[in-house]
């Protein structure tokens, strides 16, 4: 049976209601709570006098808890550390000391244990208080705090592990986020970048995180501090270099209508050595640096290659089964950056969420030109199943994409669904 995650800051309340739904399941007969029952509480199962205190049990062991008791403790410790209350943060930690070194969300995940949990919201008081009651997850907090862009915290904790010279690796987690300050934090400590293999900027180029900016940023910090990057124009593009891109357009008149297998795109030469690299919604394996431009949510990109001839309506590299084809249309609707628009959705829609698929119209894109798509999400995305769209209009791949679930599964995919660019789709003519 597969366990649950909790997420990163759980609600009791909603907890408490999880088990009260999972009660009135088991007494309905419904199979899958029955089965949840029979692993995980078999004393119960099947005698039909479960009571809410049964549900809760088996709802902290789906979630890696031992007790009702544990998940209420890790509710209100990861509550104390948000609100930066270190009283309530001491209670807890003296009734229970293996809060101390058990993850802040029971089972092992990357935000840590209660004092690597408070790094991630820069919360110093509390990693002191932690320090003092014997937490001793110093570079783990360091990491995160650094991956967070939470520099003051990382400094401090820098100064309590002495100052050590940074690990491989260092740069790791500033580069999955995009942090500019993190990068230049881990460099500030003599951090030194090396070229081949494992090298963070196979990090940065496969990052989910969708700030071009800052990206581009990253990379040359990189360079500044001595990476030395191939003469290639894929990355030109992905360090934001107009002006070499310029020079290899000049040298190759047939770059704009280039297809680039995904080889390339990850180029294994600066450490792109985990192939094959899984599309975050739109595939972009075969597809041209327009849709590069889209992929990676890159619009000055993309109205520098459009302004150069690029061709709004070229189409991917289609493989021997008739897969591919797509324009960079069907990116601007399905997307990365549509997760970001999407989650969390805390502010309404906001004028720029279909900037990409507006300028491609705007351009001469056909909104009706059809393709069929294989693809996969990579992990920790959703569904990991390949998957096959045949016939799609831009419009209808977004529809089809959003529907498309695994079973009892979070409905998660239509988070890549751009729900601004499908509108703007339908008022151009948009069809299935």
């Amino acid at each position: 049976m597969s366990a649950r995650t909790l997420p990163v800051r759980p609600d009791l309340n909603h907890l408490k209601n999880q088990a009260k739904d999972l009660l009135k399941a088991y007494r309905d007969g419904v199979r899958e709570a029955s089965a949840q029952f029979a692993e995980l509480h078999p004393r119960k199962a099947g005698t039909g006098r479960a009571t809410l205190a049964d549900a809760q049990l088996v709802l902290a062991r789906l979630y890696g808890a031992s007790s009702w008791t544990r998940i209420v403790q890790c509710c209100q410790l990861i509550d104390a550390i948000w609100d930066d209350d270190p009283d309530t943060v001491r209670r807890l930690v003296t009734a229970n000391r293996n809060l101390l070194i058990e993850d802040a969300r029971i089972v092992n995940s990357n935000w840590g244990p209660p004092m690597s949990y408070a790094a991630n919201l820069g919360r110093d008081r509390i990693i002191r208080l932690l320090y003092d009651l014997g937490a001793r997850d110093l570079q783990q907090a360091m990491g995160r705090a650094v991956l967070q862009s939470q520099i003051e915290t990382a400094t401090m904790l820098n100064e309590m592990l002495g100052r050590p010279a940074p690990p491989e690796g260092a740069l790791d987690g500033a580069a999955y986020t995009l942090s500019v300050s993190g990068t230049e934090f881990v460099f500030r400590r003599g951090f030194q970048i090396r070229q081949g293999s494992g090298t963070p900027v196979a990090t940065v180029i496969g990052s989910d995180s969708r700030r071009p900016a800052d990206k581009r940023r990253i990379l040359e910090l990189y360079g500044e501090h001595g990476y030395l990057y191939p003469d290639t124009a894929i990355m030109a593009f992905h360090r934001g270099r107009f002006d070499l891109l310029e020079q290899h357009l000049a040298r190759d008149p047939q770059l704009l209508s280039r297809q680039f297998a995904v080889g390339d795109i990850f180029p294994p030469e600066v450490g792109c050595d985990q192939a094959p690299y899984e599309a975050m919604g739109t595939p972009v394996d075969g597809g041209t640096l327009l849709h590069l431009a889209v992929y990676w949510d890159e619009l000055d990109m993309a109205e520098w290659l459009l302004e150069r001839g690029a061709d709004p309506n070229a189409r991917a590299a289609v493989d021997a089964d008739g897969f591919g084809g797509h324009t960079a249309l069907f990116g601007s609707v399905v997307s990365q950056a549509g997760f970001w628009i999407n989650y969390p959705r805390v502010q309404p829609p906001k004028t720029g969420d279909a900037r990409f698929t507006e300028l491609l119209l705007a351009r001469g894109a056909d909104p009706n030109l059809r393709a069929s798509i294989r693809m996969r999400l990579g992990e920790g995305h959703g569904d990991t199943r390949l998957r096959e769209f045949r016939d799609v209009t831009p419009l209808s791949w977004g529809r089809r994409f959003a529907l498309e679930q695994v079973p009892n599964d979070k409905p998660r995919e239509i988070l890549f669904v751009n729900a601004a660019a499908m509108r703007v789709l339908e008022a151009h003519g948009g069809h299935d």
